[in-house]
C-alpha cells in the first residue's frame, strides 16, 4: 500500500515542526510486537471459511488477543479481507468504502451479446435492492450505487464481469435482477472481491504466508512479517489530518479535545464536521475526532477547541506530560 504521509498533506504551517527523538517513533520503526498490535493484515480469504473463522486463525498465528475484520465476506466468496489487529480494531466502522468484485454470472437461457451488455449497463447508478433471506440485516428496500459493470468475457451462458459498487451491494441480487431484466433468469456462480478500499489485491497475503513469516520472526528474522503487516497509519489517507506539537500529545492520549495552541500543521480543505486524524510530527496516529473549525479558522485562531476527540490510538505516557489536572 502506498502511504500518503501526513507531513506531506499538512501543508498549512501554524507552528514550526520539532519533535523530540526521545519520545515515540515512526510507525515503520516500532518494536515488532507494537508493530503487530497497531497493524492491519489483508488476507486473501479462500472460499469456504467464514470471515470470523479467518480472524480467529489470524489471532492464533500472530498471538494477539484482539482482531476484527472489515467488510464481511460470504463463506462462498474469496478475496480481499482486511483484518485489524490490536489497537487498530478502533478503526472498525470507518472503512465504509467502495468494493470491487470479479463475478461469474450464469444465465438460464441464451442472450444476444449486445443485448446483454445494454441491459447490464442499465444497472449502473442508483439501484434498489432487498437483502436476501439469509442476510444479517433487516430485509427492507435499500438504495445502493453501482459505479460500473465491465463485462470481460462471455462464453455460452457464462458471463465474466468486473463490478465496482458501494459497500452493502448484494451481488447475488444484482445477478438475479439482471437475469430478470433479460427475461431468461440468472444466478451468481462465483465471486471474488478484488478491492475493499483503501485495500486491493496488491496488499493481500495468504494465511500460509502469514504463518511462515511469523515462524521466521520467532526465529529472529522479522523482515517478512514487517512486509505483510500494514501500519494502521497507512490506511487512513482518505481522512483529513492535523499534526500536533509533542507537548500536546499526552493530553490527547488521555482523551482531551485538541485546542488551537497544540497545532503544528494543518491539511487544507478541512470543514466543520469532517472526521480528522491527529498525528505526531513523526507520523504516528494519536487520535481521531470531528473538526469544530475549518482549516482556515484553525490557522488563524489563537485559542479555542478545534477537534472533538472520540477515538484514541496512542497509549498515555508515550510522550512527555506537560499538562496539569484541575486542582493539581
Amino acid at each position: 500500500m502506498r502511504r500518503n504521509e501526513p507531513r506531506d498533506r499538512c501543508k498549512l504551517e501554524k507552528t514550526p515542526a520539532y519533535t523530540d527523538p526521545r519520545f515515540g517513533c515512526e510507525p515503520e520503526r516500532r518494536p515488532m510486537q507494537e508493530y503487530i498490535e497497531k497493524g492491519v493484515i489483508v488476507i486473501d480469504k479462500p472460499a469456504g471459511p467464514t470471515s470470523h473463522e479467518v480472524v480467529s486463525w489470524v489471532k492464533d498465528i500472530l498471538n494477539v488477543s484482539k482482531a476484527a475484520h472489515t467488510g464481511t465476506l460470504d463463506p462462498k466468496v474469496s478475496g480481499v479481507l482486511p483484518v485489524l489487529l490490536g489497537v487498530a480494531t478502533k478503526l472498525t466502522g470507518i472503512f465504509h468504502a467502495d468494493k470491487e468484485y470479479v463475478c461469474l454470472m450464469k444465465l438460464h437461457g441464451n442472450v444476444n451479446d449486445e443485448i446483454l451488455r445494454e441491459v447490464a449497463s442499465e444497472f449502473t447508478g442508483k439501484i434498489y435492492q432487498r437483502p436476501p433471506l439469509k442476510s444479517a440485516v433487516r430485509r427492507r428496500i435499500r438504495i445502493r450505487a453501482v459505479h460500473y459493470i465491465d463485462i470481460k468475457e462471455v462464453e455460452g451462458r457464462e458471463v465474466l464481469m468486473v463490478v465496482g459498487c458501494e459497500a452493502g451491494t448484494y451481488m447475488r441480487m444484482l445477478c438475479h435482477h439482471i437475469g430478470l431484466a433479460l427475461g431468461v433468469g440468472a444466478h451468481m456462480a462465483q465471486l471474488r472481491r478484488t478491492k475493499s478500499l483503501p485495500f486491493d489485491e496488491s496488499d493481500m497475503t495468504t494465511l500460509h504466508d502469514l504463518k511462515d513469516a511469523y515462524v521466521f520472526y520467532e526465529e529472529g528474522d522479522e523482515h517478512l512479517l514487517r512486509k505483510l503487516i500494514i501500519p494502521m497509519e497507512h490506511t487512513l489517507g482518505h481522512l483529513r489530518c492535523i499534526t500536533v506539537k509533542d507537548t500536546a500529545v499526552d493530553a490527547l492520549c488521555h482523551g482531551a479535545d485538541l485546542a488551537v495552541p497544540g497545532i503544528s500543521r494543518i491539511e487544507d480543505g478541512i470543514n466543520i464536521g469532517d472526521r480528522v486524524v491527529i498525528y505526531t510530527n513523526k507520523g504516528e496516529a494519536v487520535c481521531m475526532g470531528r473538526a469544530l473549525m475549518s482549516s482556515g479558522e484553525m490557522l488563524n485562531a489563537e485559542e479555542g477547541i478545534c477537534v472533538d476527540t472520540d477515538r484514541v490510538f496512542m497509549e498515555p505516557g508515550t510522550y512527555m506530560r506537560v499538562w496539569k489536572c484541575r486542582g493539581g
